[in-house]
């Protein structure tokens, strides 16, 4: 048999459970009432513990009695008792809010915080998009230490965001929903949660910074790999996009092939002469305004879903001759058993940007179920090939 407050310690350690708490606010219809079984006193108890079974009728009659849920009563007899008793079997809770009352009213441990959560939740939940509510259900340390009205702020701010919108400002130069100039500081972690929701996990993917398109301030930094020796005095090196933006490479560096990825950098081909990979830029592609790229010959290479094509579409929005590379229908075909699911797919690009080709994967990939194949899962023998060709002039 188990006491009103064992129950109680049971509920609380359920709700630390991220999955039990979606469940049971989400999906309220399915999961309530919530039934717990309280269970009856052995026969051995019965004859031998008398005052036990006498404080835990007295401990379910007052839960009954201050309408915390409802109490399931059946008659038992044993054979110790010269009469039937009449026992709780069973805690009915209809709703979340009389388990929060039987928790404070029970005072289990952790209680303080459970009802903290919940009161914020109950905000939270009602003041912000239905999209987002199953983060602020299962990662409650995104939002537990931070006022709710700056939880709310956050979240309305996210739904005004989109990739690249910074255009090259620093973050907190964003004037949007009324945030100050330190709103993206305080609130980076949060931010990025809400934006991975909504973009697919590409804010948390590219950093934020780089999926909204910041600079300056907000500093992105480019992996820069000569493909062939004597063309950068080093073989790997981080350079600040902003930088780039201002410094032109050696004029020996006539080629210049944009990855997406970082993680691709052992599939390209060594080596390749006159030929530098600038990797990991993601959607911060204001630095391909450059003057001096006007004068290489440029390539790009992303992942073969809908947000690669995107930024394949604002890398030639800065230079309209870099031909794309690896975002084939060709390529996705050979691969298609490495593809998987893309949940949120990105905005259509807009101005004729993408080539024909990629304009009509683009909109295939958007009909797939498995429509995402990322870069690192391409053949390496494949990878070389296409860019020893592109080296080439093919």
């Amino acid at each position: 048999m188990k006491s009103p407050l064992a129950l109680a310690e049971h509920l609380a350690r359920q709700w630390q459970r991220a999955d039990w708490r979606e469940r049971h606010i989400l999906q309220a219809r399915s999961a309530w009432p919530l039934r717990l079984s309280i269970g009856a006193p052995s026969a051995r108890q019965f004859r031998d513990d008398g005052p036990a079974i006498a404080q835990h009728l007295q401990a379910w009659r007052a839960i009954a009695q201050q309408g915390l849920g409802a109490l399931q009563w059946s008659e038992r007899r044993y054979q110790a008792g010269a009469a039937p008793v009449l026992l709780p079997l069973q805690w009915e809770l209809a709703r979340p809010s009389q388990l929060l009352a039987a928790i404070e009213t029970l005072r289990p441990a952790g209680h303080a915080q459970l009802r903290a959560d919940w009161s914020a939740l109950q905000q939270l939940l009602a003041q912000t998009d239905a999209r987002l509510h199953r983060l602020l259900l299962r990662r409650p340390a995104l939002w537990r230490d931070t006022p709710t009205q700056q939880v709310v702020a956050a979240a309305c701010l996210a739904l005004q965001l989109a990739p690249g919108c910074a255009q090259g400002r620093p973050l907190r130069a964003l004037a949007v929903a009324g945030n100050d100039s330190k709103f993206f500081e305080r609130h980076a972690s949060l931010l990025t949660a809400l934006l991975d929701v909504l973009f697919d996990g590409e804010a948390s993917r590219q950093g934020l910074g780089a999926f909204l398109g910041a600079s300056a301030g907000d500093e992105h930094w480019l992996l820069l790999c000569p493909l062939a020796p004597g063309l950068l005095p080093f073989e790997r090196q981080r350079v600040a996009a902003s930088e780039l933006r201002q410094r032109a490479l050696p004029v020996q560096a006539g080629r210049i092939l944009l990855v997406e990825n970082e993680r691709c950098l052992h599939l390209l081909p060594r080596p390749l002469a006159g030929t530098v990979a600038v990797l990991g830029a993601g959607l911060n592609l204001a630095w391909l305004c450059a003057p001096w790229l006007q004068q290489r010959r440029i390539a790009y290479w992303g992942d073969i879903d809908t947000w690669g094509l995107a930024m394949l579409a604002r890398a030639r929005e800065h230079l309209p001759a870099l031909q794309p590379l690896l975002m084939d229908a060709a390529t996705f075909e050979r691969h298609a058993e490495r593809a998987v699911a893309e949940p949120v797919t990105a905005p259509p690009p807009q101005g004729g940007l993408l080539p024909a080709p990629q304009q009509t994967l683009f909109e295939h990939l958007q009909g797939l179920a498995r429509g995402r194949l990322e870069q690192e899962f391409l053949d390496g023998e494949w990878v070389r090939a296409a860019v020893e060709g592109w080296a080439l002039g093919g």
